[in-house]
């Protein structure tokens, strides 16, 4: 369902829909500098090109950048130096939202919290008294 909203870029007001989270005039603005970005790698000379010359030769945002690779419209794979930062500690990386150590730091925690809960579920176990036997002396 389409929703009124502003533009978070210019703050124009547009109608919100599931395709664009933009106004058509900022739309507009991101596919002639998706044009201009991928005419740069696309030539041979370019393609190993790292993002911040990318960002200097053609003067788009990495931020934007990083948008198109995210949104799948520019193939990293065909170029091996792009990439987008890590969302927890903001290293390069080609593929998912976290890298590779993040990722392993995050399974670490969750194993560690779960074996929390499990020591935290399992009842006490009752420490049973050892049968005790008395001896009677009638002496004392």
């Amino acid at each position: 369902m389409s929703q009124l909203a502003n533009c978070p870029q210019c703050g124009g007001l547009y109608v919100e829909n599931a395709f664009r989270k933009v106004c058509e005039a900022c739309y507009k603005k991101e596919e002639n500098l998706f044009q201009v970005v991928y005419d740069y790698i696309r030539k041979r000379e370019n393609r190993t090109a790292t993002l911040i010359q990318v960002v200097k030769a053609t003067g788009v945002e990495e931020s934007l950048i990083h948008k198109f690779i995210k949104q799948g419209r520019l193939q990293i794979a065909h170029f091996p130096n792009l990439g987008y930062p890590c969302d927890h500690c903001g290293a390069l990386i080609r593929e998912g939202k976290m890298c590779v150590e993040c990722r392993d730091e995050l399974k670490r925690e969750l194993t560690a919290i779960e074996q929390i809960e499990k020591r935290q579920q399992q009842p006490e176990k009752k420490v049973e008294a050892s049968p005790t036997y008395r001896a009677i002396n009638k002496d004392f």
